[in-house]
């Protein structure tokens, strides 16, 4: 029976001040799994980004069974119940690395992991490089080898990232009943609404859609619309002369005071000194 065995094993214990602020590898190798090579947990501290050389395996998360094959990119959010292991008739090869760090929840929900673990088209020789380059720090030890992990891992999430926006998957995995508000008021930001209308637009009660809203863009509705009026105005204010005033009202605001009073609170700065530095910028 063929047994699993790590070709390459390698350990790390971050620095708590390159834990706040980098993505850190604890734990990373490359592994040749057998048929016995299964592993199951309830709940195990950050993530697993594993990548499928050569042959089959498989990931369950969410209650569900997802094949992987070679070329296939898996997310594993391991402070969920998951369990992932070899096809046992075609037992996978396996590059794999333990990443923690800022933000990876958010980038998990936004990137629907839980429905959706595995990865095709993961741009296979981006995907060795990074891995590699990762396994070659985590051998050394370069003062400089905390950064230079941080931005490898950058990369592996970038390539998912891309991974899954070829595929259109990004967009599908929207909620349908969010997308005709979402369309609303991407074409419409200057008008005026209600939760209550976009809501009924959805077909859900005003407090469903919000939950539903907040989960998957990681905001409430009324401040998605906010954000929108902000980046119109953005580029109003650099790509026109037109008064300030006259801006505010075109994003949304018949109140400039309370316009300006909100472009400060999302940007820094006042409309005025946003365009000041902008236009510097662009003249530069």
């Amino acid at each position: 029976m063929l047994k699993t065995r790590f070709i390459l094993s390698f350990f790390a214990t971050p620095q708590g001040r390159h834990q706040e602020v980098f993505y850190t590898v604890p734990r990373a190798g490359h592994l040749m799994g057998g048929r016995d090579h299964h592993v199951k947990r309830n709940h195990f501290p950050g993530h697993e980004l594993i990548y499928c050389i050569r042959g089959e395996g498989f990931v369950r998360v969410s209650g569900r069974i997802h094949a992987v094959k070679k070329g296939d990119l898996v997310w594993v959010n391991c402070q969920e119940p998951h369990e992932h292991g070899a096809n046992a008739s075609n037992p996978w090869e396996v590059y794999w690395v333990r990443i923690e760090g800022p933000m990876l929840e958010k980038i998990c929900r936004m990137l629907s992991v839980a429905e959706g673990p595995v990865f095709s088209e993961s741009n296979g020789e981006k995907t060795v490089e990074c891995y590699e380059e990762i396994f070659d720090l985590m051998r050394g030890e370069s003062p400089d080898a905390p950064a230079l992990i941080h931005a490898a891992v950058a990369r592996l999430v970038a390539v998912v990232f891309c991974a899954r926006l070829r595929n259109g998957e990004v967009v599908e995995r929207v909620p349908s009943a969010l997308r005709r508000p979402v369309e609303w008021m991407r074409l419409y930001y200057f008008q005026n609404i209600t939760v209550s209308e976009l809501a009924e637009m959805a077909g859900l009660s005003p407090g469903h859609f919000t939950r539903v809203f907040k989960n998957t863009f990681g905001t409430s509705p009324i401040d998605w619309l906010r954000r929108e009026r902000i980046s119109q105005a953005k580029r109003r204010l650099v790509g026109s002369q037109n008064p300030i005033k006259e801006i505010a009202e075109q994003v949304g605001y018949p109140d400039r005071f309370f316009f300006s009073k909100d472009f400060k609170k999302h940007t820094g700065l006042s409309p005025r000194q946003f365009r000041e530095r902008e236009s510097g910028a662009a003249n530069r």
